[in-house]
């Protein structure tokens, strides 16, 4: 078993969040290279094979431009916080065919007291919206079986927020699911301990959670008419 994130990854991030600015990261950063972002990058390189047990269509890709780790630094062109770097750091494996259509992927985070695991389509469009709604609405038994699952929803938390207050317009209000479809994200996470983020089963954990997710992902991609 290997150990990818350490104390040390934590405390950066915590300082990284008390002084967000440029000289500090600047200072910092062999710190954020050696406890974070290497880290993370061999941490999705181990997941390649787990990941491809699951689907051979997703990707685990280690690449530092255009892979599966977010970059660190904020946008914050549009955005009334203009501090300049994020105080957590992603991953989203991701379908082969992302840059085509709208996609699911699955999920890693790592932030002191916040790390999750999850998979979904996270903020997708209302063209995307309406088709997984019309999914659902035509599949209701294997949603059920799926989204429904108790062993899912034991381990996994069905993301509330940004619902719509009332039905979406031209679905029946007596549907089953009618709660679901006034979703506008799709997505199961589950929190993840610092003890777990910095501790020898890490890999294993996140391997297992995305045995459990894959169903998941895999009826995401078939609303969406995606291979999985």
């Amino acid at each position: 078993m290997t150990t990818y994130f350490s104390n040390a990854s934590l405390k950066f991030l915590r300082g990284l969040a008390s002084h967000n600015n440029k000289p500090w990261f600047n200072e910092h950063k062999p710190q954020y290279e050696a406890h974070v972002r290497q880290p993370f990058l061999r941490l999705i390189t181990d997941l390649q094979p787990d990941l491809a047990a699951v689907s051979q269509h997703f990707r685990a890709d280690p690449r530092t431009v255009g892979g599966s780790m977010f970059r660190i630094y904020r946008d914050a062109r549009f955005s009334h916080d203009k501090s300049p770097y994020k105080s957590w750091q992603g991953a989203r494996l991701f379908h082969e065919r992302r840059r085509e259509v709208a996609a699911p992927s699955f999920y890693i985070h790592l932030q002191p007291g916040a790390s999750f695991v999850g998979a979904g389509l996270w903020h997708p469009e209302p063209k995307t919206q309406l088709r997984i709604r019309h999914f659902i609405l035509d599949n209701p038994a294997s949603w059920k079986a799926t989204a429904h699952s108790p062993k899912l929803r034991k381990r996994f938390d069905f993301g509330q927020e940004n619902k719509l207050v009332r039905p979406p317009r031209g679905f029946p209000a007596d549907f089953e699911f009618i709660d679901d479809l006034k979703h506008r994200n799709w997505v199961f996470v589950r929190p993840l301990d610092d003890s777990v983020m910095t501790g020898q089963k890490l890999r294993e954990t996140i391997a297992a959670d995305l045995v459990s997710l894959g169903p998941f992902v895999d009826y995401l991609c078939a609303a969406l008419d995606l291979e999985f």
